[in-house]
């Protein structure tokens, strides 16, 4: 095979594997899309629904939704190996705590992990605090990262990706939850809400 057919070949092969790493990114996108909008739908027909949960902390402890009563509680559902969507909002509610100043001992930021199986309380420990916003890491057995789930009536599912660790990634609900001070769903921020607005929001909840 001449050199310029080499070539040849291998364009056609680099344009072929785009184009399928543009569809799986596209995949992945429509899988957050339809888990959000399918989370939207639920919580409309289960207003002011109550936060429960029984799951175990970065630290070790066990804690469940008592624990932060009196407080609003910011509540993400995600993973430590998320790309992409994970961290950005986790930093938009470092953001949103900064804002705050006195009024952040008014919330709690709350990252739920939806992968038990590499979302160990040592791996949590590792990876929360990177935000340094105070965000407490939960975690725990898939049973009760279901129990959890349904509670919240948010939406997940197992992606097999060889390329990611472990050989599988995660399709997931990207709301950012507020729940008031009596543990009951308040309102929901699609994920790409500037911090700005969510903080704007915030404020003037914690404040009045």
């Amino acid at each position: 095979m001449c050199r310029r057919q080499k070539a040849l070949r291998l364009t056609f092969l680099q344009k072929v594997l785009w184009t399928l790493a543009g569809l799986a990114s596209l995949a992945f996108i429509w899988l957050l899309l339809a888990a959000d909008y399918r989370a939207d739908r639920t919580a409309e027909h289960n207003a002011s629904f109550p936060a429960v949960f029984e799951l175990t902390d970065h630290t070790g402890m066990v804690r469940t939704q008592e624990d932060y009563a009196g407080r609003w509680m910011l509540v993400f559902f995600g993973f430590a190996n998320c790309p992409d969507v994970c961290p950005t909002t986790l930093a938009e509610v470092a953001t949103v705590m900064d804002g705050l100043e006195e009024g952040a001992a008014e919330v709690q930021p709350i990252f739920i992990s939806i992968d038990p199986e590499r979302d160990t309380p040592s791996v949590l420990a590792e990876f929360v605090p990177r935000f340094e916003a105070g965000i407490v890491g939960l975690t725990g057995t898939p049973d009760q990262i279901d129990w959890t789930a349904e509670n919240f009536h948010i939406f997940y599912e197992r992606v097999e990706d060889a390329s990611a660790p472990g050989g599988y990634t995660l399709g997931h609900s990207s709301q950012l939850f507020l729940f008031n001070p009596e543990g009951r769903f308040v309102k929901a921020w699609s994920y790409g809400t500037p911090a700005e607005e969510i903080l704007a929001d915030l404020r003037g909840r914690v404040a009045g």
